[in-house]
């Protein structure tokens, strides 16, 4: 499904750059539920947004079965099946949730049908989906409502940064039984999940530690898993923030 050859990616830093990607080789097949955790600045979340095409590498390969998606738009990727998930959702004055779940799914969805997917992540959908996605939400349900989107897109490889930020505990536990219904449902589809959270480390098939921009572990989650419990890469706390 997807694969990252040699992917570096660096920025500028003064008179000169700095490497925040270095030469990263990974692999995702079809029908996994993959997590990528590590301390903090260690390019987590850069790399998710290389694979969604918010950025663009420095040098390296990006496929998508087995199509290189290195120079392709964020749209363009999207109308190929990735989704992405931002860690700090983008609001939107003047659109509608109903509007906005319309537009990720990519065709006229039901009220309904809009209306159960909201209540897939723990939102009382009546008191939501004639709101606007604007400042008058919080980051949480921001947060939840993009997810939602991302559901009703169901697409072949879904991209969450750090989906638990800001998220309840109660909504937490929603979002673990959603992200297992999505693997169940949707066929050939996988699951990338940037997360410190042990509970989504928990349910992953494969663990990717990344330090320093670049993969330090990477193998199924019970070789991985014990020696992360305890470390800042794994954390048992989730955000009580609304």
């Amino acid at each position: 499904m997807l694969e990252l050859k040699n992917v570096v990616f660096d920025v500028d830093d003064g008179d000169r750059s700095k490497e925040i990607i270095s030469g990263i080789d990974l692999k995702v097949d079809s029908n996994k539920f993959v997590v990528i955790t590590g301390p903090n600045g260690g390019g987590k979340s850069t790399l998710a947004k290389l694979i969604a095409g918010i950025e663009k590498p420095t040098s390296g390969q990006i496929l998508f079965d087995g199509e290189d998606i290195t120079n392709k738009s964020i749209t363009e990727r999207a109308n190929m099946g990735i989704s992405f998930a931002f860690q700090q959702p983008v609001r939107f004055k003047g659109i509608k949730v109903l509007d906005l779940m319309r537009m990720a799914a990519g065709k006229r969805i039901t009220t309904f049908e809009a209306c159960d997917y909201l209540s897939e992540v723990g939102l009382c959908a009546a008191d939501y989906i004639k709101r606007e996605v604007n400042a008058s939400l919080s980051g949480g349900e921001l947060k939840r409502i993009e997810i939602a989107g991302v559901m009703a897109r169901k697409t072949r490889l879904s991209i969450f940064d750090e989906p638990e930020a800001g998220i309840d505990l109660w909504s937490f536990q929603n979002l673990i039984q959603c992200f297992e219904k999505m693997r169940s449902e949707i066929k050939d589809s996988s699951i990338i999940i940037i997360s410190h959270q042990e509970r989504i480390l928990e349910i992953a098939d494969e663990i990717v530690v990344l330090a320093n921009g670049r993969v330090d572990k990477y193998g199924r989650r019970e070789e991985i898993l014990p020696s992360l419990v305890g470390t800042d890469s794994a954390v048992a706390r989730c955000s009580k923030a609304v």
